[in-house]
């Protein structure tokens, strides 16, 4: 098995199919090569199957004789060799991940330089400024990558060799200054390491690509998979590459181009670019670049070249492309392409566009994979930006959007502060009933602890409000929280984000959500591809969000829960009078009250998605989420007493309160030990159903009983059911069309779905459950572990992601 490759080695297949061998960046430097034959300097690639061997047992035997190999060849097309003393080849050492990862991994340049081939770069080149500028780079960059030098001791001697030639930028400094500086930076690794320099090349080499290797398993390469959900045992391939010198002179430079926009999505060449200038210059922000569209002031016949072969990577690719090129003495050379990162906009733009496009002209198929369902959150909720702010933690995205507001720590506070006209973010440890009236007027939802359905998550899914949730490095003190080493006290501003899970210090601006017109123009594509091969139904709890999810195209609603029904400000109270009933009459009074609250909701719904399919489940979590915190009531009763009603509450709640409540007093069970609250909520949707079909409309609608685990609680629950559904349909002319369902939330209920399915009309998953009991994990809590399990490969990713 070979594991070196040049870039024009002739494969069997295009090379731009070959990314799990050759990495994404390797495969496309072998098309840019050997297909569309652009100027790209010669080099070769070391593939993932290397990186995957030396990862399990260190270096391959047989790979130092291959890139020796492919030293040679590359030695022989540039005429010069690596390290040579008289006339130096240097080499770029760069990673190239099957799928991209930019900034994650590590890059070298101007490798074999040493103390004697910067004499013979300078003599070649007739410029020892720009060879000790180069020397100098590699050393640092080198140290920092390879060795583990820490970067800040570079940048402070640089920083001090600046202001003795009193020059503010580096491509100033004299040329007896970057002399010294060389020597200087060579001492600080000495020191770190023990170890002199090292100025044998191919030491150099191979000490590159192992660090490229490394860090795969880096921290920050580890976080960027588990975010885009990469696997981790695919390693990177490593590209060795001759070097081509943006920073030569002033007749040089290097850049960034896109071949669109990447925040617009539209046509026109979109980046950056420096005058005499290495690529790391632009990326790093250490200079303030140009934009390219000043390119053809400096270097007009370039620039003409770049756009046409921007042309040819659209049209080869079918995509827009994000590609580096640098100008070495007015020679344009291409470093690398790939298909390049957008915003939601800009994706839907680009997707549309591109099938109107006689050179692309993508399919509606293939458009539509080109959006991603991140592409469509950017366009439906305000989003932060987030370029140049300061993110102090981070937690679980909860519910998309961003916000932005004033810290304050209760709701009683959040509320008051609303009231002045304040933006609120409401921060606690973790919401309960008793913080709806300040998670109503808070612009965001902040908590440092509680997962995905927890009671901050589910409510602000449901009201539509950003919410970021489990934030466990948020320390919560009284009116103040820590996070990454910064204080934020009650009334300072912070921000977040609630797709990605960030917290971000200070005032942050946020863009506004406004669909573009290609936003619908596609949903309409995704109907007629799926036409006849899937239905799109919602998850809706009220009447706006269901008229929200029928002109976004649902044709139904999946999931209704009726739990998000009883948390409004005006609906707690009336629960709570039920939990609280000491007499079957005290009961059956509150469930009458909350019958019509019900009812007048399930109107609005059903209305709203008239002809349409609506699945209600039953009410489903156990009834203590619906009372206050006992530890919150017991720290009061300590310290300043509780009332009548708080003290009913607490004896209530500790009643109510379970070890373990995901297995606990919740969805049929609950229906075993209250009946008439079942009935109720039957009675109360086929009432609505019953007043909506006598004024013409066409309710279908499906009865969701919760956590069914039996034929025989299904058979049960289904009576109960049948028997308010006669009752509240007597007298109805045309029936209406209803079926009793179930949802299949344990592996016992999948695993005798057969028997169930006797008493059930259909069935839906609850995937979430399902999943926590069958690898018993609880998606609250194994935020604790689970980073550990990615990390040492048990796991690739969150079975609950």
């Amino acid at each position: 098995m070979s594991y070196v490759f040049a870039f024009d080695h002739k494969h069997k297949k295009p090379p731009m199919s070959l990314k799990d061998l050759l990495g994404g960046k390797g495969a496309n430097l072998a098309e840019m090569t050997s297909v569309l034959e652009l100027p790209v300097p010669p080099g070769f690639t070391i593939s993932t199957d290397a990186c995957r061997d030396y990862m399990q047992s260190g270096w391959p035997e047989g790979l130092t004789d291959e890139v020796a190999t492919q030293v040679k060849k590359l030695e022989k097309a540039m005429g010069k060799g690596l390290g040579d003393a008289a006339d130096p080849l240097l080499v770029s050492v760069r990673s190239g991940a099957k799928f991209s990862m930019p900034g994650m991994m590590d890059t070298v340049l101007n490798l074999g330089l040493n103390d004697e081939s910067v004499e013979g770069l300078a003599k070649q080149t007739s410029d020892e400024r720009f060879a000790y500028d180069s020397y100098r780079r590699f050393i640092q960059m080198y140290g920092r990558i390879v060795l583990g030098v820490e970067g800040d001791e570079f940048d402070r001697l640089l920083d001090s060799a600046k202001e003795r030639d009193q020059v503010s930028a580096d491509s100033h400094v004299s040329p007896d200054t970057l002399r010294r500086l060389a020597l200087d930076y060579q001492d600080v690794v000495a020191r770190h390491t023990g170890l002199p320099f090292p100025q044998d090349p191919y030491e150099q080499l191979r000490g590159a690509v192992e660090a490229v290797f490394r860090s795969w398993n880096g921290p920050r390469a580890i976080a960027y998979r588990v975010r885009e959900r990469i696997a981790h045992e695919l390693g990177t391939a490593v590209n060795v590459q001759a070097m081509v010198f943006g920073n030569r002179d002033d007749n040089s430079g290097t850049g960034v181009g896109f071949t669109r926009d990447p925040a617009t999505g539209a046509t026109g060449s979109y980046g950056d670019f420096l005058v005499n200038a290495q690529g790391e210059d632009v990326v790093a922000g250490i200079r303030n670049t140009e934009p390219l569209a000043s390119l053809a002031g400096h270097f007009p016949e370039v620039d003409k070249e770049l756009h046409a072969i921007f042309g040819r990577l659209e049209h080869h690719y079918r995509d827009m492309c994000d590609t580096e090129f640098t100008i070495d003495q007015g020679k344009l050379w291409m470093l690398q392409t790939r298909v390049g990162k957008r915003t939601g906009a800009a994706a839907l733009k680009m997707a549309v566009d591109m099938t109107k496009e006689p050179e692309i002209k993508l399919s509606k198929a293939e458009a539509l994979q080109r959006v991603t369902a991140e592409h469509l959150d950017q366009v439906l909720h305000p989003q932060l930006t987030t370029s140049n702010a300061t993110v102090i933690g981070k937690g679980l995205g909860a519910s998309p959007g961003g916000a932005v507001g004033h810290a304050y720590f209760t709701a009683d506070e959040a509320a008051d502060a609303a009231g002045r006209g304040e933006p609120v973010i409401l921060v606690r440890s973790e919401t309960s009933p008793e913080d709806v009236h300040g998670m109503i007027v808070a612009q965001g939802i902040l908590t440092a602890r509680g997962g995905l359905v927890s009671h901050a998550a589910v409510v602000a899914r449901g009201w539509g409000k950003p919410a970021v949730v489990g934030a466990e490095s948020v320390r919560i003190t009284g009116k103040s929280f820590t996070a990454g080493g910064v204080t934020i006290n009650e009334g300072d501003t912070l921000a977040i984000d609630g797709s990605t899970g960030q917290i971000v210090v200070g005032e942050v601006e946020l863009t506004i959500a406004q669909p573009p017109p290609e936003f619908f123009e596609v949903l309409v594509w995704a109907d007629e591809v799926r036409e006849g091969r899937l239905a799109v139904r919602a998850n809706a709890d009220t009447g706006p969000d269901a008229k929200k999810a029928l002109d976004f195209g649902a044709e139904g609603i999946g999931l209704c829960r009726t739990e998000h029904m009883f948390l409004g400000e005006d609906r707690l109270p009336i629960v709570r009078q039920m939990i609280l009933a000491e007499t079957p009459a005290e009961e059956e009074a509150a469930l009458e009250r909350l019958r019509e609250a019900q009812k007048t909701d399930f109107v609005e719904i059903l209305e709203a998605m008239d002809g349409l399919p609506v699945t209600v489940r039953l009410l489903d979590p156990p009834l203590h989420e619906f009372l206050p915190r006992t530890e919150e009531l017991a720290i009061k009763a300590a310290t300043q007493g509780l009332t009548d009603e708080e003290r009913a509450l607490f004896r209530a709640a500790e009643t109510w309160h379970e070890f373990n409540p995901m297995l606990g007093t919740r969805g049929v069970r609950l229906g075993v030990l209250k009946p008439g609250l079942y009935a109720m909520q039957v009675r109360a949707l086929m009432e609505a159903a019953a007043e909506r079909a006598k004024v013409g409309g066409k309710p279908i609608v499906e009865v969701m009983i919760p956590l069914t685990v039996t034929r025989e609680e299904m058979g049960l629950a289904r009576g109960w059911a049948v028997d308010a559904i006669a009752e509240a349909t007597r007298g109805v002319e045309e029936p209406v069309d209803v079926q009793i369902g179930t949802m299949i939330e344990t592996p016992r209920a999948a695993l005798r779905a057969d028997e169930i399915a006797e008493q059930a009309d259909f069935f839906s998953f609850g995937t979430n459950d399902l999943t926590q009991m069958t690898f018993g994990f609880s998606r609250d809590d194994m935020g604790k572990y689970f980073p550990e399990y990615q990390r040492s490969g048990l796991l690739p990713e969150s079975p609950l992601a």
